[in-house]
């Protein structure tokens, strides 16, 4: 590689004493009580260098080698204000990734062929990658990855010039990229490598991220609706926000990857390697504007898949979060039941309204409560409260919402970096709903969704049904500094039974199967998550309304899994995607890419088949005609094709997961709530 001079980014004066407040308020405030040392001292740097790094993709070995002069002086050298090693390690980072994007560019413009028809492979598997330990190694893992990206566009029906220019433009942007970036950055990242090692919702925020956060906190972020991360070099959908632009087109998913961006019919534009703020700020625009995204599916990442959708951009407004209702009609074994589904995308409240003493203010409380009375107009036998990718909210709804479902009693302990423990949310008044209920969970039910269901579940006043919750059980505060804030954790959740809803999440009482990977998502699968623990129990009653014959009610859950078409079918395709994350490394050769391609979607159609053909419905002849009749009209004019279509199909198809729970709840009533009302019935 050719040398490259590069002008070193050094830190400021202020910088250097809003470390020390950093470092002053995380020793004293933080719930985790962990001091400044040498063992904290070389995670920080490991810390640092990983997420500069994060793909070990620019630095060399003998670089990293080099960095271990302040394996163990970090921590002194933090406490007086030193950043000086932080700095040196991004600017020879900084030298490093421009001399490599200047090669990339160069080998894309020479007439260097790449060969397809070879068989070699690019490790898919981040872990297992090593740092180069020379720059002929470098240039070899960089050929690699250049070949795979090119592919991946070829297989996307890139022709071979469109596919090098492309590339071209991405490590062009990306050296522009790098070229934005200032001290504010450089000193973020080191602080937030200092933070993540006390737990992974600790963070710092520097002016400009501040302000980013605060527009995204109020919710007046006019964009596509959703959470988004950075994993690798890729902007990755975390979560989609419920009630927002992309939950209601349908098709963007958690575990989905951004790979360009583009505003309505202007050219995309490749965002690879970006920082998420510079992202953002891409999808984010005006009302009723439209933006494209290109994306690579989580099902079909590792078969070379990506496809384009267009979104229109809006503000997520509180209406569209608000609580609702349907009824649905099961019919099993154990009769037929009319139940009523109150879906709870997130806990909120109009602060304002409710500071301000409006009567007429909004809340999760108050509206679930209207939509409870109207169920109970319709005559429903039970409830299922879904809480499906709720990721939490207000805790003050979580505790008013408990309340509409058990007697006064305390609904969750919080225990602060001091050790006091505050007993102090409750439920104060009766029941207002005192008939079966089932709660519905996933991996994505977070925080305050954990409380209720916990609560729930501790009480015995019904069943927690789904998957394990994400186990978010910490509480955080926002702390200024001399530049920017810092937001640690200072306290943690205790369910009323003394258990942690931290790192362990709820875990629910009969599993239904799940798409997300608990070793992948949720709060075990972070760093330096904090732990589990239990503290003494607060006492309670217990209604035992959960203590409804476990054992039966999972075999027929479990029958209706082996039997029913489209239970079965979800579990194929849950299979199918498990088994493709277990692939580590990337043919580079076309002919084989292709066949991977050809099979996986073949092995997708004969999955749909056979739950056709199990419904006695007429099996696609073909993946053409199968996605013919599932893919939208690429033939409706612009305006049309951007709105979403309204999902026609029955509940058990669109929503198995859903359709099941009725079942349980109807099973549940059958063994629980009959038997009571006959024996009550009896002279």
């Amino acid at each position: 590689m050719n040398s490259i001079v590069v002008a070193d980014i050094e830190f400021t004066e202020n910088q250097s004493k809003t470390a020390i407040e950093i470092v002053d308020k995380l020793t004293t405030k933080h719930y985790r009580q962990q001091p400044i040392d040498d063992e904290l001292s070389k995670n920080l740097l490991d810390q640092y260098i990983d997420l500069l790094d994060p793909s070990k993709s620019y630095l060399l070995k003998s670089d990293i080698e080099e960095f271990q002069q302040w394996e163990t002086s970090l921590d002194d050298m933090l406490k007086k204000g030193e950043l000086s090693p932080g700095y040196k390690i991004y600017n020879r980072y900084y030298q490093r990734a421009i001399e490599r994007l200047d090669s990339n560019i160069s080998l894309l413009k020479s007439d260097f062929e790449f060969d397809l028809s070879k068989d070699e492979y690019l490790p898919f598997d981040v872990e297992s990658h090593e740092w180069p330990a020379t720059a002929e190694d470098a240039d070899d893992y960089w050929r690699k990855r250049i070949k795979e990206a090119y592919l991946r566009l070829k297989l996307n029906d890139k022709e071979p010039e469109a596919a090098r220019e492309l590339l071209i433009k991405r490590y062009t942007n990306l050296k522009k990229q790098l070229g934005q970036r200032d001290g504010e950055d450089i000193f973020q990242v080191y602080m937030n490598a200092l933070a993540s090692l006390y737990d992974p919702h600790t963070s710092y925020f520097s002016p400009r991220s501040m302000e980013n956060f605060q527009i995204a906190m109020s919710l007046s972020l006019t964009g596509i609706g959703a959470v988004l991360q950075l994993e690798d070099e890729h902007t990755k959908i975390v979560r989609v926000v419920p009630g927002g632009p992309a939950d209601k087109h349908g098709i963007l998913k958690a575990g989905d990857k951004i790979i360009s961006v583009a505003q309505d019919k202007e050219e995309m534009v490749d965002v690879i390697g970006w920082r998420l703020d510079d992202v953002v700020d891409l999808i984010r625009g005006e009302k009723d504007s439209v933006v494209r995204l290109g994306i690579i599916p989580s099902k079909g990442e590792s078969a070379g898949i990506s496809r384009e959708i267009s979104i229109v951009r809006d503000k997520i407004q509180l209406e569209e979060q608000a609580a609702k209702a349907e009824v649905i009609e099961v019919n099993n074994e154990s009769g037929n039941y009319k139940l009523g589904v109150i879906a709870v995308p997130t806990f909120y409240l109009d602060v304002e309204a409710y500071y301000n003493r409006d009567p007429n203010f909004k809340s999760t409380t108050k509206d679930v409560m209207k939509l409870l009375e109207e169920l109970r107009a319709e005559k429903v036998d039970g409830i299922i409260l879904d809480l499906r990718n709720n990721g939490g909210g207000f805790l003050q709804e979580a505790t008013t919402l408990t309340d509409l479902f058990i007697d006064p009693g305390p609904i969750v302990q919080v225990r602060h970096s001091d050790q006091f423990v505050s007993r102090n949310y409750r439920s104060r008044a009766n029941a207002y709903y005192k008939g079966p209920l089932m709660v519905l969970i996933n991996r994505l039910s977070a925080s305050a969704s954990e409380i209720f269901a916990g609560a729930i579940q501790d009480y015995g006043r019904g069943l927690v049904v789904g998957g394990q919750s994400f186990g978010k059980g910490t509480v955080q505060v926002q702390l200024p500094v001399q530049e920017g804030q810092i937001k640690l954790t200072e306290s943690k959740f205790y369910r009323v039974s003394g258990t942690s809803t931290q790192h362990q999440g709820v875990v629910p009482d009969i599993s239904l199967p799940s798409i997300y990977d608990v070793d992948k998502v949720g709060e075990s699968s972070e760093e330096n998550a904090l732990p589990w623990d239990k503290i003494p129990a607060v006492p309670h009653r217990k209604y035992g309304l959960n203590k409804a014959p476990l054992d039966t009610l999972n075999a027929r859950h479990q029958q209706r899994l082996q039997q029913d078409p489209d239970l079965v079918y979800l579990n194929d395709e849950l299979a199918l995607i498990k088994q493709r994350r277990e692939i580590k490394e990337l043919s580079l050769n076309e002919e084989t890419r292709r066949a991977e391609t050809k099979k996986y979607d073949n092995t997708l159609l004969s999955l749909e088949n056979k739950r056709r053909v199990a419904k006695e419905l007429p099996a696609y002849a073909s993946v053409e005609e199968w996605r013919k009749q599932t893919t939208p009209d690429e033939n409706l004019d612009d305006e049309e094709s951007d709105q979403p279509e309204e999902d026609t199909r029955v509940l058990s198809e669109k929503d198995p997961i859903l359709y099941e729970v009725g079942n349980i709840l109807a099973d549940y009533m059958s063994l629980t709530y009959l038997p009571l009302r006959r024996q009550a019935q009896r002279p």
